[in-house]
């Protein structure tokens, strides 16, 4: 298969879709790989290092295009790239299509078959596509929030962790996920009071098994919510439903009433964000004040530390990358159920149902669309 590999156009987006050690393995399986021209500096590897493992070097992004039978990125193909998606092209990345119409709309009229990294499942019901960025996000979710926090940023000037005979900031923690149980490791490890809310009770257990009493655990009610974040110096918004859009939980209103100077980071934003007051913004510009409450809503944050990030997610996708190059986007998607809960749009259809509900589209399911799929 000829797979194709286009520098990231996103705002600040460093990453990139293959790190030379996955492009050897496609190479080494008998995969033609062709790389943009500058697509991996974010990450240290340059043109050299991919001829170096066999892949050739486009010029630009129409040339990558044009070549890859299987387009592979990081983050969702913005209106220039979704303009040179083909019917016969195979796209792998992260989509979040629930609150983007737009992109959507581009994917289903391109008749391209569109895996989305963040609804691809494991046999616990777990999303291991996801998961690394989560982990990335959680843990510089509470970096970008004690940040925040420093009076030259608009914060209202205390340390995460205080000191002896000072008091720590209060950290709330809206969801005990991956993003969550990450974002408690760096809250709690920097000498935080931490707080986190979630409504399963095995996860409430687990948490305070893990973290014992330097974490309060707290059932997520609509007064329990309230009470905690009108009390918080840093909250964080850690909750997702896969493939939807995310629940709007903490409301403008709660924001009014925030002391001034605190802080929210909204790591679901690129799910639309579960803040009422949440606006995407980019790492070049990545706060704003509403309220006198500082708002960190960088959409794509693992994207500020692209040699990690770049890292972690190719260590979970080179198999299910392989298997596609390997067997057919047909094939693979017919033998792997949880590849399969991934695909996101194909053939002109939407395929995920959570996707399809909130944008207005016909559900018609993966296994309708594969029995019509081209080999």
């Amino acid at each position: 298969m000829r797979v194709g590999v286009p520098t990231e156009i996103k705002t600040a987006e460093r990453r990139v879709g293959l790190t030379p050690t996955s492009v050897r393995e496609l190479v080494e399986d008998g995969h033609e790989v062709m790389v943009q021209s500058g697509a991996g500096l974010g990450i240290g590897a340059t043109d050299s290092v991919y001829t170096g493992v066999g892949a050739t070097i486009g010029d630009d992004a129409s040339q990558v295009f044009d070549f890859a039978e299987m387009v592979v990125k990081v983050k969702e193909p913005q209106p220039s790239e979704t303009q040179m998606l083909r019917p016969d092209h195979l796209l792998f990345t992260y989509l979040h299509l629930a609150p983007d119409p737009e992109q959507t709309k581009a994917l289903v009229a391109s008749g391209a078959t569109c895996i989305a990294y963040e609804t691809v499942t494991d046999h616990n019901g777990g999303l291991p596509l996801l998961a690394p960025m989560s982990k990335v996000a959680g843990r510089m979710a509470v970096q970008a929030g004690a940040h925040s926090l420093e009076s030259p940023q608009g914060g209202s000037g205390l340390l995460l962790g205080g000191v002896p005979g000072v008091a720590p900031a209060k950290v709330v923690i809206i969801g005990g996920g991956v993003v969550g149980v990450n974002a408690i490791e760096m809250a709690v490890g920097l000498g935080a009071d931490v707080s986190v809310l979630d409504r399963q009770l095995d996860v409430l257990d687990a948490l305070s098994a893990r973290f014992g009493p330097s974490l309060k655990t707290v059932f997520s009610t609509r007064a329990a919510l309230e009470e905690l974040v009108l009390d918080a110096d840093l909250v964080v918004g850690a909750v997702l439903v896969k493939g939807a859009r995310a629940p709007k939980l903490v409301t403008a209103e709660m924001v009014k009433h925030m002391r001034s100077g605190s802080v929210l980071v909204d790591v679901a934003i690129d799910q639309g964000g579960c803040m009422e007051t949440s606006q995407a913004t980019t790492h070049t510009d990545p706060t704003y004040v509403i309220d006198g409450v500082v708002h960190y809503c960088v959409a794509n944050m693992p994207g500020g530390v692209p040699k990690t990030s770049t890292y972690a997610l190719n260590n979970a996708t080179l198999p299910f990358t392989l298997a596609l190059a390997n067997k057919g986007a047909k094939a693979a998607l017919e033998d792997d159920a949880h590849l399969r809960n991934g695909l996101n749009v194909a053939s002109g259809h939407v395929t995920e149902a959570a996707v399809a509900e909130a944008l207005g589209y016909d559900y018609v399911s993966a296994d309708d669309v594969l029995a019509h799929l081209a080999d």
